[in-house]
């Protein structure tokens, strides 16, 4: 039901976990921890789901906060419980209130999750590949030094997400890759269609890198791959489904 990282889950005071699709109460397509509030699935059974969801994390029995993610690089700082019928435009959330957990929700993109268990700061970003261009994972680490985190103190852990086997592209895909840094060619691999596979895990993992934190890790799990532990848009749009869950990850101060 959950992933945990261990540069994550050794840190006092910190409750996080990336959540897989089993172990909720939603059935169909969004068999069962569906946590997406943006879904058709049922809005009872999906505030179940999330509830479900910060209990395994070993969070406090709070609500679950998270933004309307659209893939842009805006990352708020939360102080008190977001409105989650008014969601508020963003991909990254920081705190360093207790009791706000902070949630992100994937089908393919690449979660992230950060803590200073020192400053007791933690974040949540929501790195698609647009996103991750954009700069979401050094605007998010920005966001918690000004709430005192030092990112030589700061560990971040890549979840689940769609895998290079699984992630095939068009050919005019790289260049803003590219044209960001040309040694970013080595995430893209051509293949027998004449299209490339890209690695979105592998470029996260390498602009978090860049970044000076104290340590990066990443879970290796293909979210398209892996149908019977999570959801993912991209095998959705294959089989023509006209909907999909979500999963979540989630990270606090407990």
């Amino acid at each position: 039901m959950i992933v945990t990282i261990e540069s994550l889950a050794r840190l006092p005071g910190i409750g996080h976990g990336f959540l897989t699709r089993r172990g909720g109460v939603s059935d169909g397509i969004y068999d069962s921890l569906n946590c997406g509030l943006g879904t058709e699935d049922a809005k009872a059974r999906v505030m179940e789901n999330r509830a479900r969801a910060v209990r395994a994390a070993g969070l406090r029995a709070e609500p679950l906060n998270t933004a309307y993610q659209v893939h842009g690089r805006h990352v708020l700082v939360v102080e008190k419980r977001l409105d989650q019928d008014d969601r508020p435009q963003a991909d990254g959330l920081v705190t360093k209130t207790p009791g706000i957990n902070l949630g992100i929700l994937t089908a393919d993109c690449g979660p992230v999750l950060f803590a200073d268990a020192e400053a007791r700061v933690v974040g949540a970003a929501h790195a698609g590949w647009k996103g991750a261009v954009g700069g979401i994972l050094e605007a998010t680490v920005a966001a918690m030094e000004t709430l005192g985190a030092r990112r030589g103190s700061i560990v971040a852990a890549l979840g689940p997400c769609i895998g290079r086997d699984s992630y095939e592209v068009g050919t005019e895909f790289p260049t803003p890759f590219i044209d960001q840094d040309p040694a970013n060619a080595r995430f893209f691999a051509a293949n027998a269609c004449r299209k490339f596979q890209f690695d979105l895990a592998g470029y996260i993992a390498a602009r978090l890198e860049k970044l000076g934190l104290a340590a990066v890790s990443v879970s290796g799990h293909d979210t398209c791959a892996l149908e019977t532990d999570f959801f993912s848009y991209r095998r959705k749009t294959k089989r023509g489904e006209p909907d999909y869950g979500r999963q979540v990850s989630v990270i606090g101060l407990t």
